[in-house]
């Protein structure tokens, strides 16, 4: 099926879509304070046993920072839903833990919140790519790029840059400057965020020492941001993602057929924040996420959606570029010359 009949196949459909959606937006205030707790209390009392045990081993420290990483990524999951409103019904609630969560994941709630709108208005637009997303180039844009620009190219595209080094740099240095289009509120949160790392920084240096602070921060980071980045990769670079020029670009078909159905353990789905459900979550981002699997269960229109396992979704690591010609995403291997 092409794109175009693919595209009116899906319109004749998009109403039932919406209403069914729209049903499950409403936040409740009790499962949301409740994922707060179940999620901030427990990464606070691993940091603190992470401190205790540098005094035992560190390789205790490192054993215990990867339950606290998982934590942070299902804190970074509030930090989210409060930055499409999900959350809880009031914006002034949610600007306010957003902000909070946003430190403590080390990213400037507002700017983030402004690129990953663009993010959502954008997906599978070959025609809008460059924020808020996994930047990929077309096999066409790839064989004109000069030799150093296709080097730099390959080095981002680098499974052990991506979700190791990468997101790293990322939420530790990229996070620590505002860039582009973003208005004053969304630079002040990089400015306010900085400064509150700052002070953490500074009183966990009069406390605990500012080395005994990077033995414990920077492992959960770099588990916490590895694992986050793998998430968002693989939630838009899969095999049989959307993607369409502007002009046949669609929303909904953006949503349902550009983002994965990650179907995880039920141990990762919890720390992770049922973020597996990204067709849905992009059909309506106002859905909190303690809903989505509701959403999904309780709708045949969901049952077509063919799930990502983990095994499967070790396919995306071959990807790194779109072909055009063939609709899907290929390798370095599979690029063609220019006509």
């Amino acid at each position: 099926m092409n794109t175009n009949q693919m595209t009116k196949n899906f319109i004749q459909k998009e109403n039932s879509w919406q209403q069914v959606v729209r049903g499950y937006q409403n936040p409740d205030l009790k499962r949301s304070l409740w994922q707060i707790a179940n999620s901030l209390i427990p990464y606070v009392i691993l940091w603190f046993l992470m401190v205790f045990s540098l005094r035992v081993s560190y390789w205790l420290t490192l054993a215990l920072a990867i339950p606290a990483a998982g934590f942070m990524v299902r804190i970074f999951i509030i930090f989210h839903d409060c930055g499409h409103g999900s959350f809880f019904k009031s914006q002034r609630l949610n600007d306010a833990i957003g902000t909070l969560t946003g430190i403590i994941t080390f990213t400037p709630y507002y700017n983030w919140r402004h690129n990953h709108a663009i993010h959502h208005a954008t997906t599978g637009d070959l025609d809008r790519r460059g924020v808020g997303d996994v930047y990929t180039m077309t096999v066409m844009e790839y064989v004109a790029a000069s030799h150093w620009k296709r080097l730099s190219y390959r080095v981002l595209r680098n499974p052990l840059v991506m979700f190791t080094i990468g997101p790293l740099l990322v939420f530790l240095i990229v996070n620590r400057f505002s860039f582009g289009a973003a208005g004053k509120r969304e630079r002040n949160s990089v400015y306010w965020t900085n400064l509150a790392l700052l002070v953490i920084v500074i009183l966990a240096g009069f406390t605990i020492g500012l080395k005994d602070y990077l033995l414990i921060q920077l492992p959960i980071l770099a588990i916490g941001t590895s694992i986050g980045v793998w998430l968002f990769y693989v939630q838009h670079q899969f095999e049989g993602v959307y993607w369409a020029r502007h002009d046949q670009w669609d929303f909904y078909l953006a949503g349902y057929k550009g983002s994965s159905f990650y179907r995880l353990p039920r141990v990762l789905q919890w720390f992770t924040g049922n973020i597996g459900f990204h067709h849905i979550h992009h059909l309506n981002p106002r859905i909190p996420n303690y809903l989505l699997q509701k959403c999904h269960e309780e709708n045949s229109i969901f049952r077509e959606v063919k799930p990502l396992t983990i095994l499967s979704s070790l396919k995306s690591l071959k990807f790194r570029l779109w072909d055009e010609d063939r609709n899907m995403l290929v390798g370095f291997g599979s690029r063609r010359k220019p006509r």
